[in-house]
């Protein structure tokens, strides 16, 4: 019988649409899961599917081993290889270890591990029918399997009890990681993909991600692992090294990110959604001195995201915050946050309409009202990635901040700029005795306004949030009224992203030649505009460097298109990159607008970005 189904495997797979090498390779990887013994519990899910003819699933699934990208694996929850599951998992887990044990050696580890709300139900349905063992796996089970694995490898885990009730986001993770003086840390969760998928993500002894050449090092490790060393659950707890957080720790999370708001009125009217996650900005906003009601039928945890527009909790979208619109009452400010709590979405009643502040709306605000904190005589330092709009730099100059605007997208490397100011004190011409941090920022709705955590926290900028709205009601103003007095005084910058998919087998191939072609042949001329310069930032005589590792290659695959400026403009510029988890292209559009523009001048600008998003889309071959 066991050949007969690899037999009908084999004939399906060959009908597949993809590269015989595709085939071949998903032909070798389910044969070994077919026929070895640790994979013996996934064959009745083997044999289902090819029962079913679904070769094209059999082929995804098994045609390589799921990525272990800079931050760790993401992806669908299901059987094979190429799925998240307690083989992925635990390989993945089997991975760190060992790296952690030839990084520190002989000292004791100890890690903190979190995880979200996700919990496996085939929401998609792709195993209708079959007996999986992943069908209700949650993102608590994986988490329990991690540690398991390192209380195998003697290394200690902090998380919290099964029966606490309680979930821990991203930034609580990485302040605990910090509090504890621990040496490294992992969270289960695929932050606001959709239901189906979950991931595993790696955090360093700082509390933020890999950085090049680290991240390397740990996927060169994860690479060669094969199976993973585990105890049983009761065996791991027995040996002493599994340990569980109480509720102090959460209390001085919650303490550290409500201290950042200043003095002033906290009369505003507030809304959170924590969109079905693992969000507690209301704990936050009220340990700060405000009143925040709290959006009930969100506020439940549950990984299928039910009362979410696609199941996609992903406050960037305006069709995610409509739950909580509906019910919102007398509230002024709407806030909400993905299912791992570090990107925030913002909406704002202004003239009896809630508007949607976009993520670079978000930074300047938050940054405006970070530069007015007290810093002690020193300037206050912001930080942003370069696809992060002028606009944020423009006005942190303003109000006296040094500025770093040019970091490659992703916020470890606001968090490695952190790290070199705290341990060597500077990083590249900023020295750390000058200048006291105040806000990191990115355009998908994500801040960062305490050094005491390296990744970006919805309910830090929650709290900046709320407090600068509550002092501009009191002059009957709003934060939408800000944000154009700011747009006045420093500039009408337009921002706007074109995203093309480059679907099946070969999608990454024809993503990657044609961004191999404009380096070869870049554009004299976009939307009408002479292209004033074209930087690559894999030039290693550019800014950037030597490359540290194979892992900063690939993150530097980023190509700048900088456009002369216009009647009404200083300048426009295309950032190019691909997506570091799908073969998609990121086309990121600015137009940067002068300031004092009339209703024409503005007019024109949007014109501008109009023609240079459409040139975008052409120049991505659509």
């Amino acid at each position: 019988m066991a050949d007969a189904v690899l037999e009908q495997a084999a004939a399906g797979l060959d009908g597949v649409a993809v590269p015989a090498e595709v085939r071949a390779a998903a032909l070798t990887n389910l044969t070994r899961w077919w026929t070895e013994a640790p994979y013996a519990d996934w064959r009745g899910a083997i044999r289902g599917l090819v029962e079913a003819g679904r070769f094209e699933e059999l082929c995804d699934a098994f045609r390589q081993v799921l990525p272990f990208g800079t931050g760790g694996r993401r992806g669908s929850v299901g059987v094979g290889p190429n799925r998240m599951n307690p083989w992925t998992v635990g390989t993945s887990v089997q991975g760190h270890a060992a790296w952690l044990r030839q990084r520190f050696e002989e000292r004791t580890i100890e890690v903190v591990v979190a995880y979200d709300v996700r919990r496996f139900e085939d929401a998609r349905g792709v195993y209708v029918g079959l007996d999986i063992p992943v069908r209700g796996l949650s993102s608590r089970d994986l988490a329990e399997l991690a540690a398991r694995v390192y209380a195998a490898n003697g290394i200690v885990v902090h998380l919290l009890p099964r029966d606490s009730g309680a979930w821990m986001s991203t930034p609580e993770l990485s302040f605990t990681i910090r509090s504890l003086g621990a040496l490294g840390g992992l969270n289960l969760s695929a932050s606001h993909n959709p239901p189906d998928d979950n991931g595993v993500k790696v955090y360093d002894e700082h509390g933020g991600q890999l950085c090049p050449p680290l991240d390397e090092e740990l996927l060169s490790v994860v690479s060669g692992i094969e199976q993973a060393r585990e105890l049983s659950w009761e065996a791991a707890v027995a040996t002493g090294l599994v340990r569980f957080l109480g509720p102090e720790h959460h209390q001085a999370y919650v303490a550290a990110v409500a201290s950042v708001a200043p003095a002033g009125p906290r009369e505003i009217r507030l809304l959170y959604t924590p969109l079905h996650g693992t969000g507690v900005v209301h704990e936050v906003l009220a340990a700060a001195g405000f009143e925040c009601r709290l959006h009930e039928p969100q506020a439940v945890a549950d990984g299928a995201f039910p009362t979410v527009p696609g199941g996609v909790a992903n406050p960037e979208n305006p069709k995610a915050m409509a739950h909580a619109l509906a019910a919102a009452g007398d509230a002024e400010l709407v806030f909400g946050t993905d299912p791992d709590a570090d990107r925030i979405g913002c909406e704002v009643l202004h003239r009896g309409r809630f508007v949607h502040l976009t993520g670079n709306d978000i930074a300047a605000l938050v940054v405006f009202a970070a530069c007015g904190r007290p810093t002690g005589g020193r300037r206050p330092l912001v930080v942003q990635t370069e696809v992060t709009s002028a606009f944020v730099s423009r006005v942190a100059a303003a109000a006296g901040a040094v500025v770093v605007d040019d970091l490659l997208v992703g916020f470890k490397y606001v968090a490695e700029g952190l790290r070199l100011l705290e341990q060597e004190g500077a990083w590249g011409a900023v020295r750390a005795d000058d200048v006291v941090y105040v806000a990191g920022c990115e355009e998908s709705h994500g801040v960062l306004v305490t050094d005491r955590i390296r990744d970006k926290d919805a309910a830090g900028g929650a709290v900046l949030l709320a407090a600068l709205a509550a002092r501009e009601r009191v002059a009957g103003r709003t934060l939408v009224d800000l944000l154009e007095e700011l747009r006045e005084a420093h500039g009408y910058v337009r921002n706007g992203q074109v995203t093309v998919q480059f679907e099946g087998a070969t999608g990454q191939a024809r993503m990657n030649h044609l961004l191999d072609d404009l380096r070869q042949r870049p554009p004299v001329d976009l939307g009408g505009r002479a292209v004033a310069s074209f930087v690559d930032h894999r030039d290693e005589s550019g800014r950037f460097g030597p490359f540290r590792s194979d892992s900063d290659r690939q993150a530097r695959n980023v190509l700048v298109a900088t456009l002369v400026g216009g009647a009404c403009d200083d300048g426009a510029r295309l950032i190019l990159r691909p997506s570091g988890t799908e073969p998609k292209l990121k086309v990121y559009v600015e137009v940067q607008g002068r300031p004092h523009l009339d209703e024409e001048g503005r007019a024109s600008v949007d014109a501008t970005l109009a023609a240079l998003e459409a040139a975008a889309r052409h120049l991505a071959g659509t």
